[in-house]
């Protein structure tokens, strides 16, 4: 995803969450926070986003 992209996808976040005259609309929302939170690493949920290493693929040494 493009910095574009990224910025547009937080754009529609904002509206959809803080405009009071946007419908409620949770399944959107939450697709987009998962399309943001894959850039980051983790899905909206809190869990590793598909592909993202795991403790198992990264080695015993990343945690110091």
């Amino acid at each position: 995803m493009t910095d574009t992209e990224y910025n547009r996808k937080l754009d529609e976040l904002d509206r959809l969450l803080n405009d009071p005259a946007v419908p409620m609309q949770p399944s959107r929302i939450w697709a987009l926070m998962d399309e943001i939170a894959d850039r980051g690493g983790m899905s909206a949920m809190g869990e590793p986003a598909r592909g993202a290493p795991t403790v198992a693929t990264r080695g015993a040494g990343w945690f110091g």
